[in-house]
């Protein structure tokens, strides 16, 4: 056949020729705007049947900021496909089953850790030092994320690798978990890795407390001895910490009152990330970490403590 390329015969496929202007054209198309009104809006409402759902159609509408109409014409669309279901009872609209098929999908193919990778980079340029990012898995918590600023300085953990909630950073974790997990971890008999290793559950609780009344951790020889750990929570579009990301370093690189001036640093990339998973909040601004109060942006609300990391697509 004519124009058909050959295989191993020497032959070179036909060029392709551009035509005259179309260069000029790509290139202009490329600095173009490609946002679709409709589709922002379908994801505006999205969003809102996230945090609200299941919710009337009034109440749908403002949170996305559209009319009735538009939204009632998204919804059924939606319906149609299996991503919104409404009860024809109350009238009320809901995610539908379909969602659970994108969110193992987004989980499989690392979403959160391909989010979080220039949040983690920027963090660690910054600091200097080694950022990590974990998620709640069960009574674990799990690694998903690492950027290591500095090869000399040995590394604490690799992706994949679960560690404990009621030590280091990933106290946090437990800080926000639901209370049934709370409750299960603190009953059993926990493990002590080193002298400084906190097993008092009801110190524990105290502190996860005092966590959520500031919003931030720092640690320091909890489970690995010489290490102090700086960290914040991640919060997803709903409003629940899914996350935790911490910075990890050689505790001869975290005498006082480092820790306390990388703090900023750490929360303001939590934020950030935050916001880029879809979360509502604020930037905090510089110097506002203070010791009794949350940093600015961080209030904690009922999504937080009550929603457990199933309920978003991000691991």
């Amino acid at each position: 056949m004519m124009g058909t390329a050959k295989i191993g015969t020497g032959q070179s496929k036909p060029k392709i020729k551009v035509p005259p202007g179309l260069t000029d054209a790509l290139s202009s198309a490329s600095q173009r705007d490609y946002n679709i009104a409709a589709v922002d809006r379908t994801l505006d409402l999205l969003e809102a049947l996230s945090r609200l759902g299941p919710a009337s159609l009034a109440a749908l509408a403002d949170s996305a900021g559209c009319t009735r109409t538009a939204a009632f014409r998204l919804l059924r669309t939606l319906q149609g496909r299996g991503f919104t279901i409404q009860d024809e009872a109350r009238g009320l609209w809901r995610l539908g089953a379909r969602w659970s098929v994108l969110g193992r999908a987004a989980s499989e193919q690392g979403a959160l850790a391909a989010t979080a990778m220039p949040v983690l980079i920027a963090l660690g340029k910054a600091t200097g030092e080694n950022v990590y990012l974990r998620t709640r898995d069960g009574m674990e918590s799990e690694t998903v994320a690492i950027y290591q600023a500095d090869p000399t300085i040995r590394m604490y953990s690799e992706i994949g690798k679960r560690g404990p909630l009621h030590a280091g950073s990933s106290r946090l974790l437990l800080a926000f978990a639901p209370e049934s997990v709370q409750t299960q971890l603190l009953a059993q008999r926990l493990n002590r890795f080193t002298p400084a290793t906190r097993i008092d559950s009801t110190w524990i609780a105290a502190d996860l407390q005092r966590i959520r009344t500031r919003g931030y951790l720092i640690t320091s020889d909890e489970v690995v001895a010489g290490a102090v750990g700086i960290a914040a929570p991640v919060l997803d579009a709903a409003g629940s910490v899914i996350a935790v990301l911490h910075i990890s370093s050689p505790s001869m690189r975290m005498r006082p009152p480092r820790p306390r001036n990388l703090l900023p640093q750490v929360v303001d990339a939590a934020v950030r990330l935050s916001q880029a998973l879809g979360a509502a909040m604020p930037s905090p601004a510089p110097g506002l970490v203070q010791e009794k109060a949350a940093p600015a942006g961080w209030s904690v609300n009922g999504a937080m403590l009550t929603t457990s990391r199933p309920h978003t697509i991000f691991r």
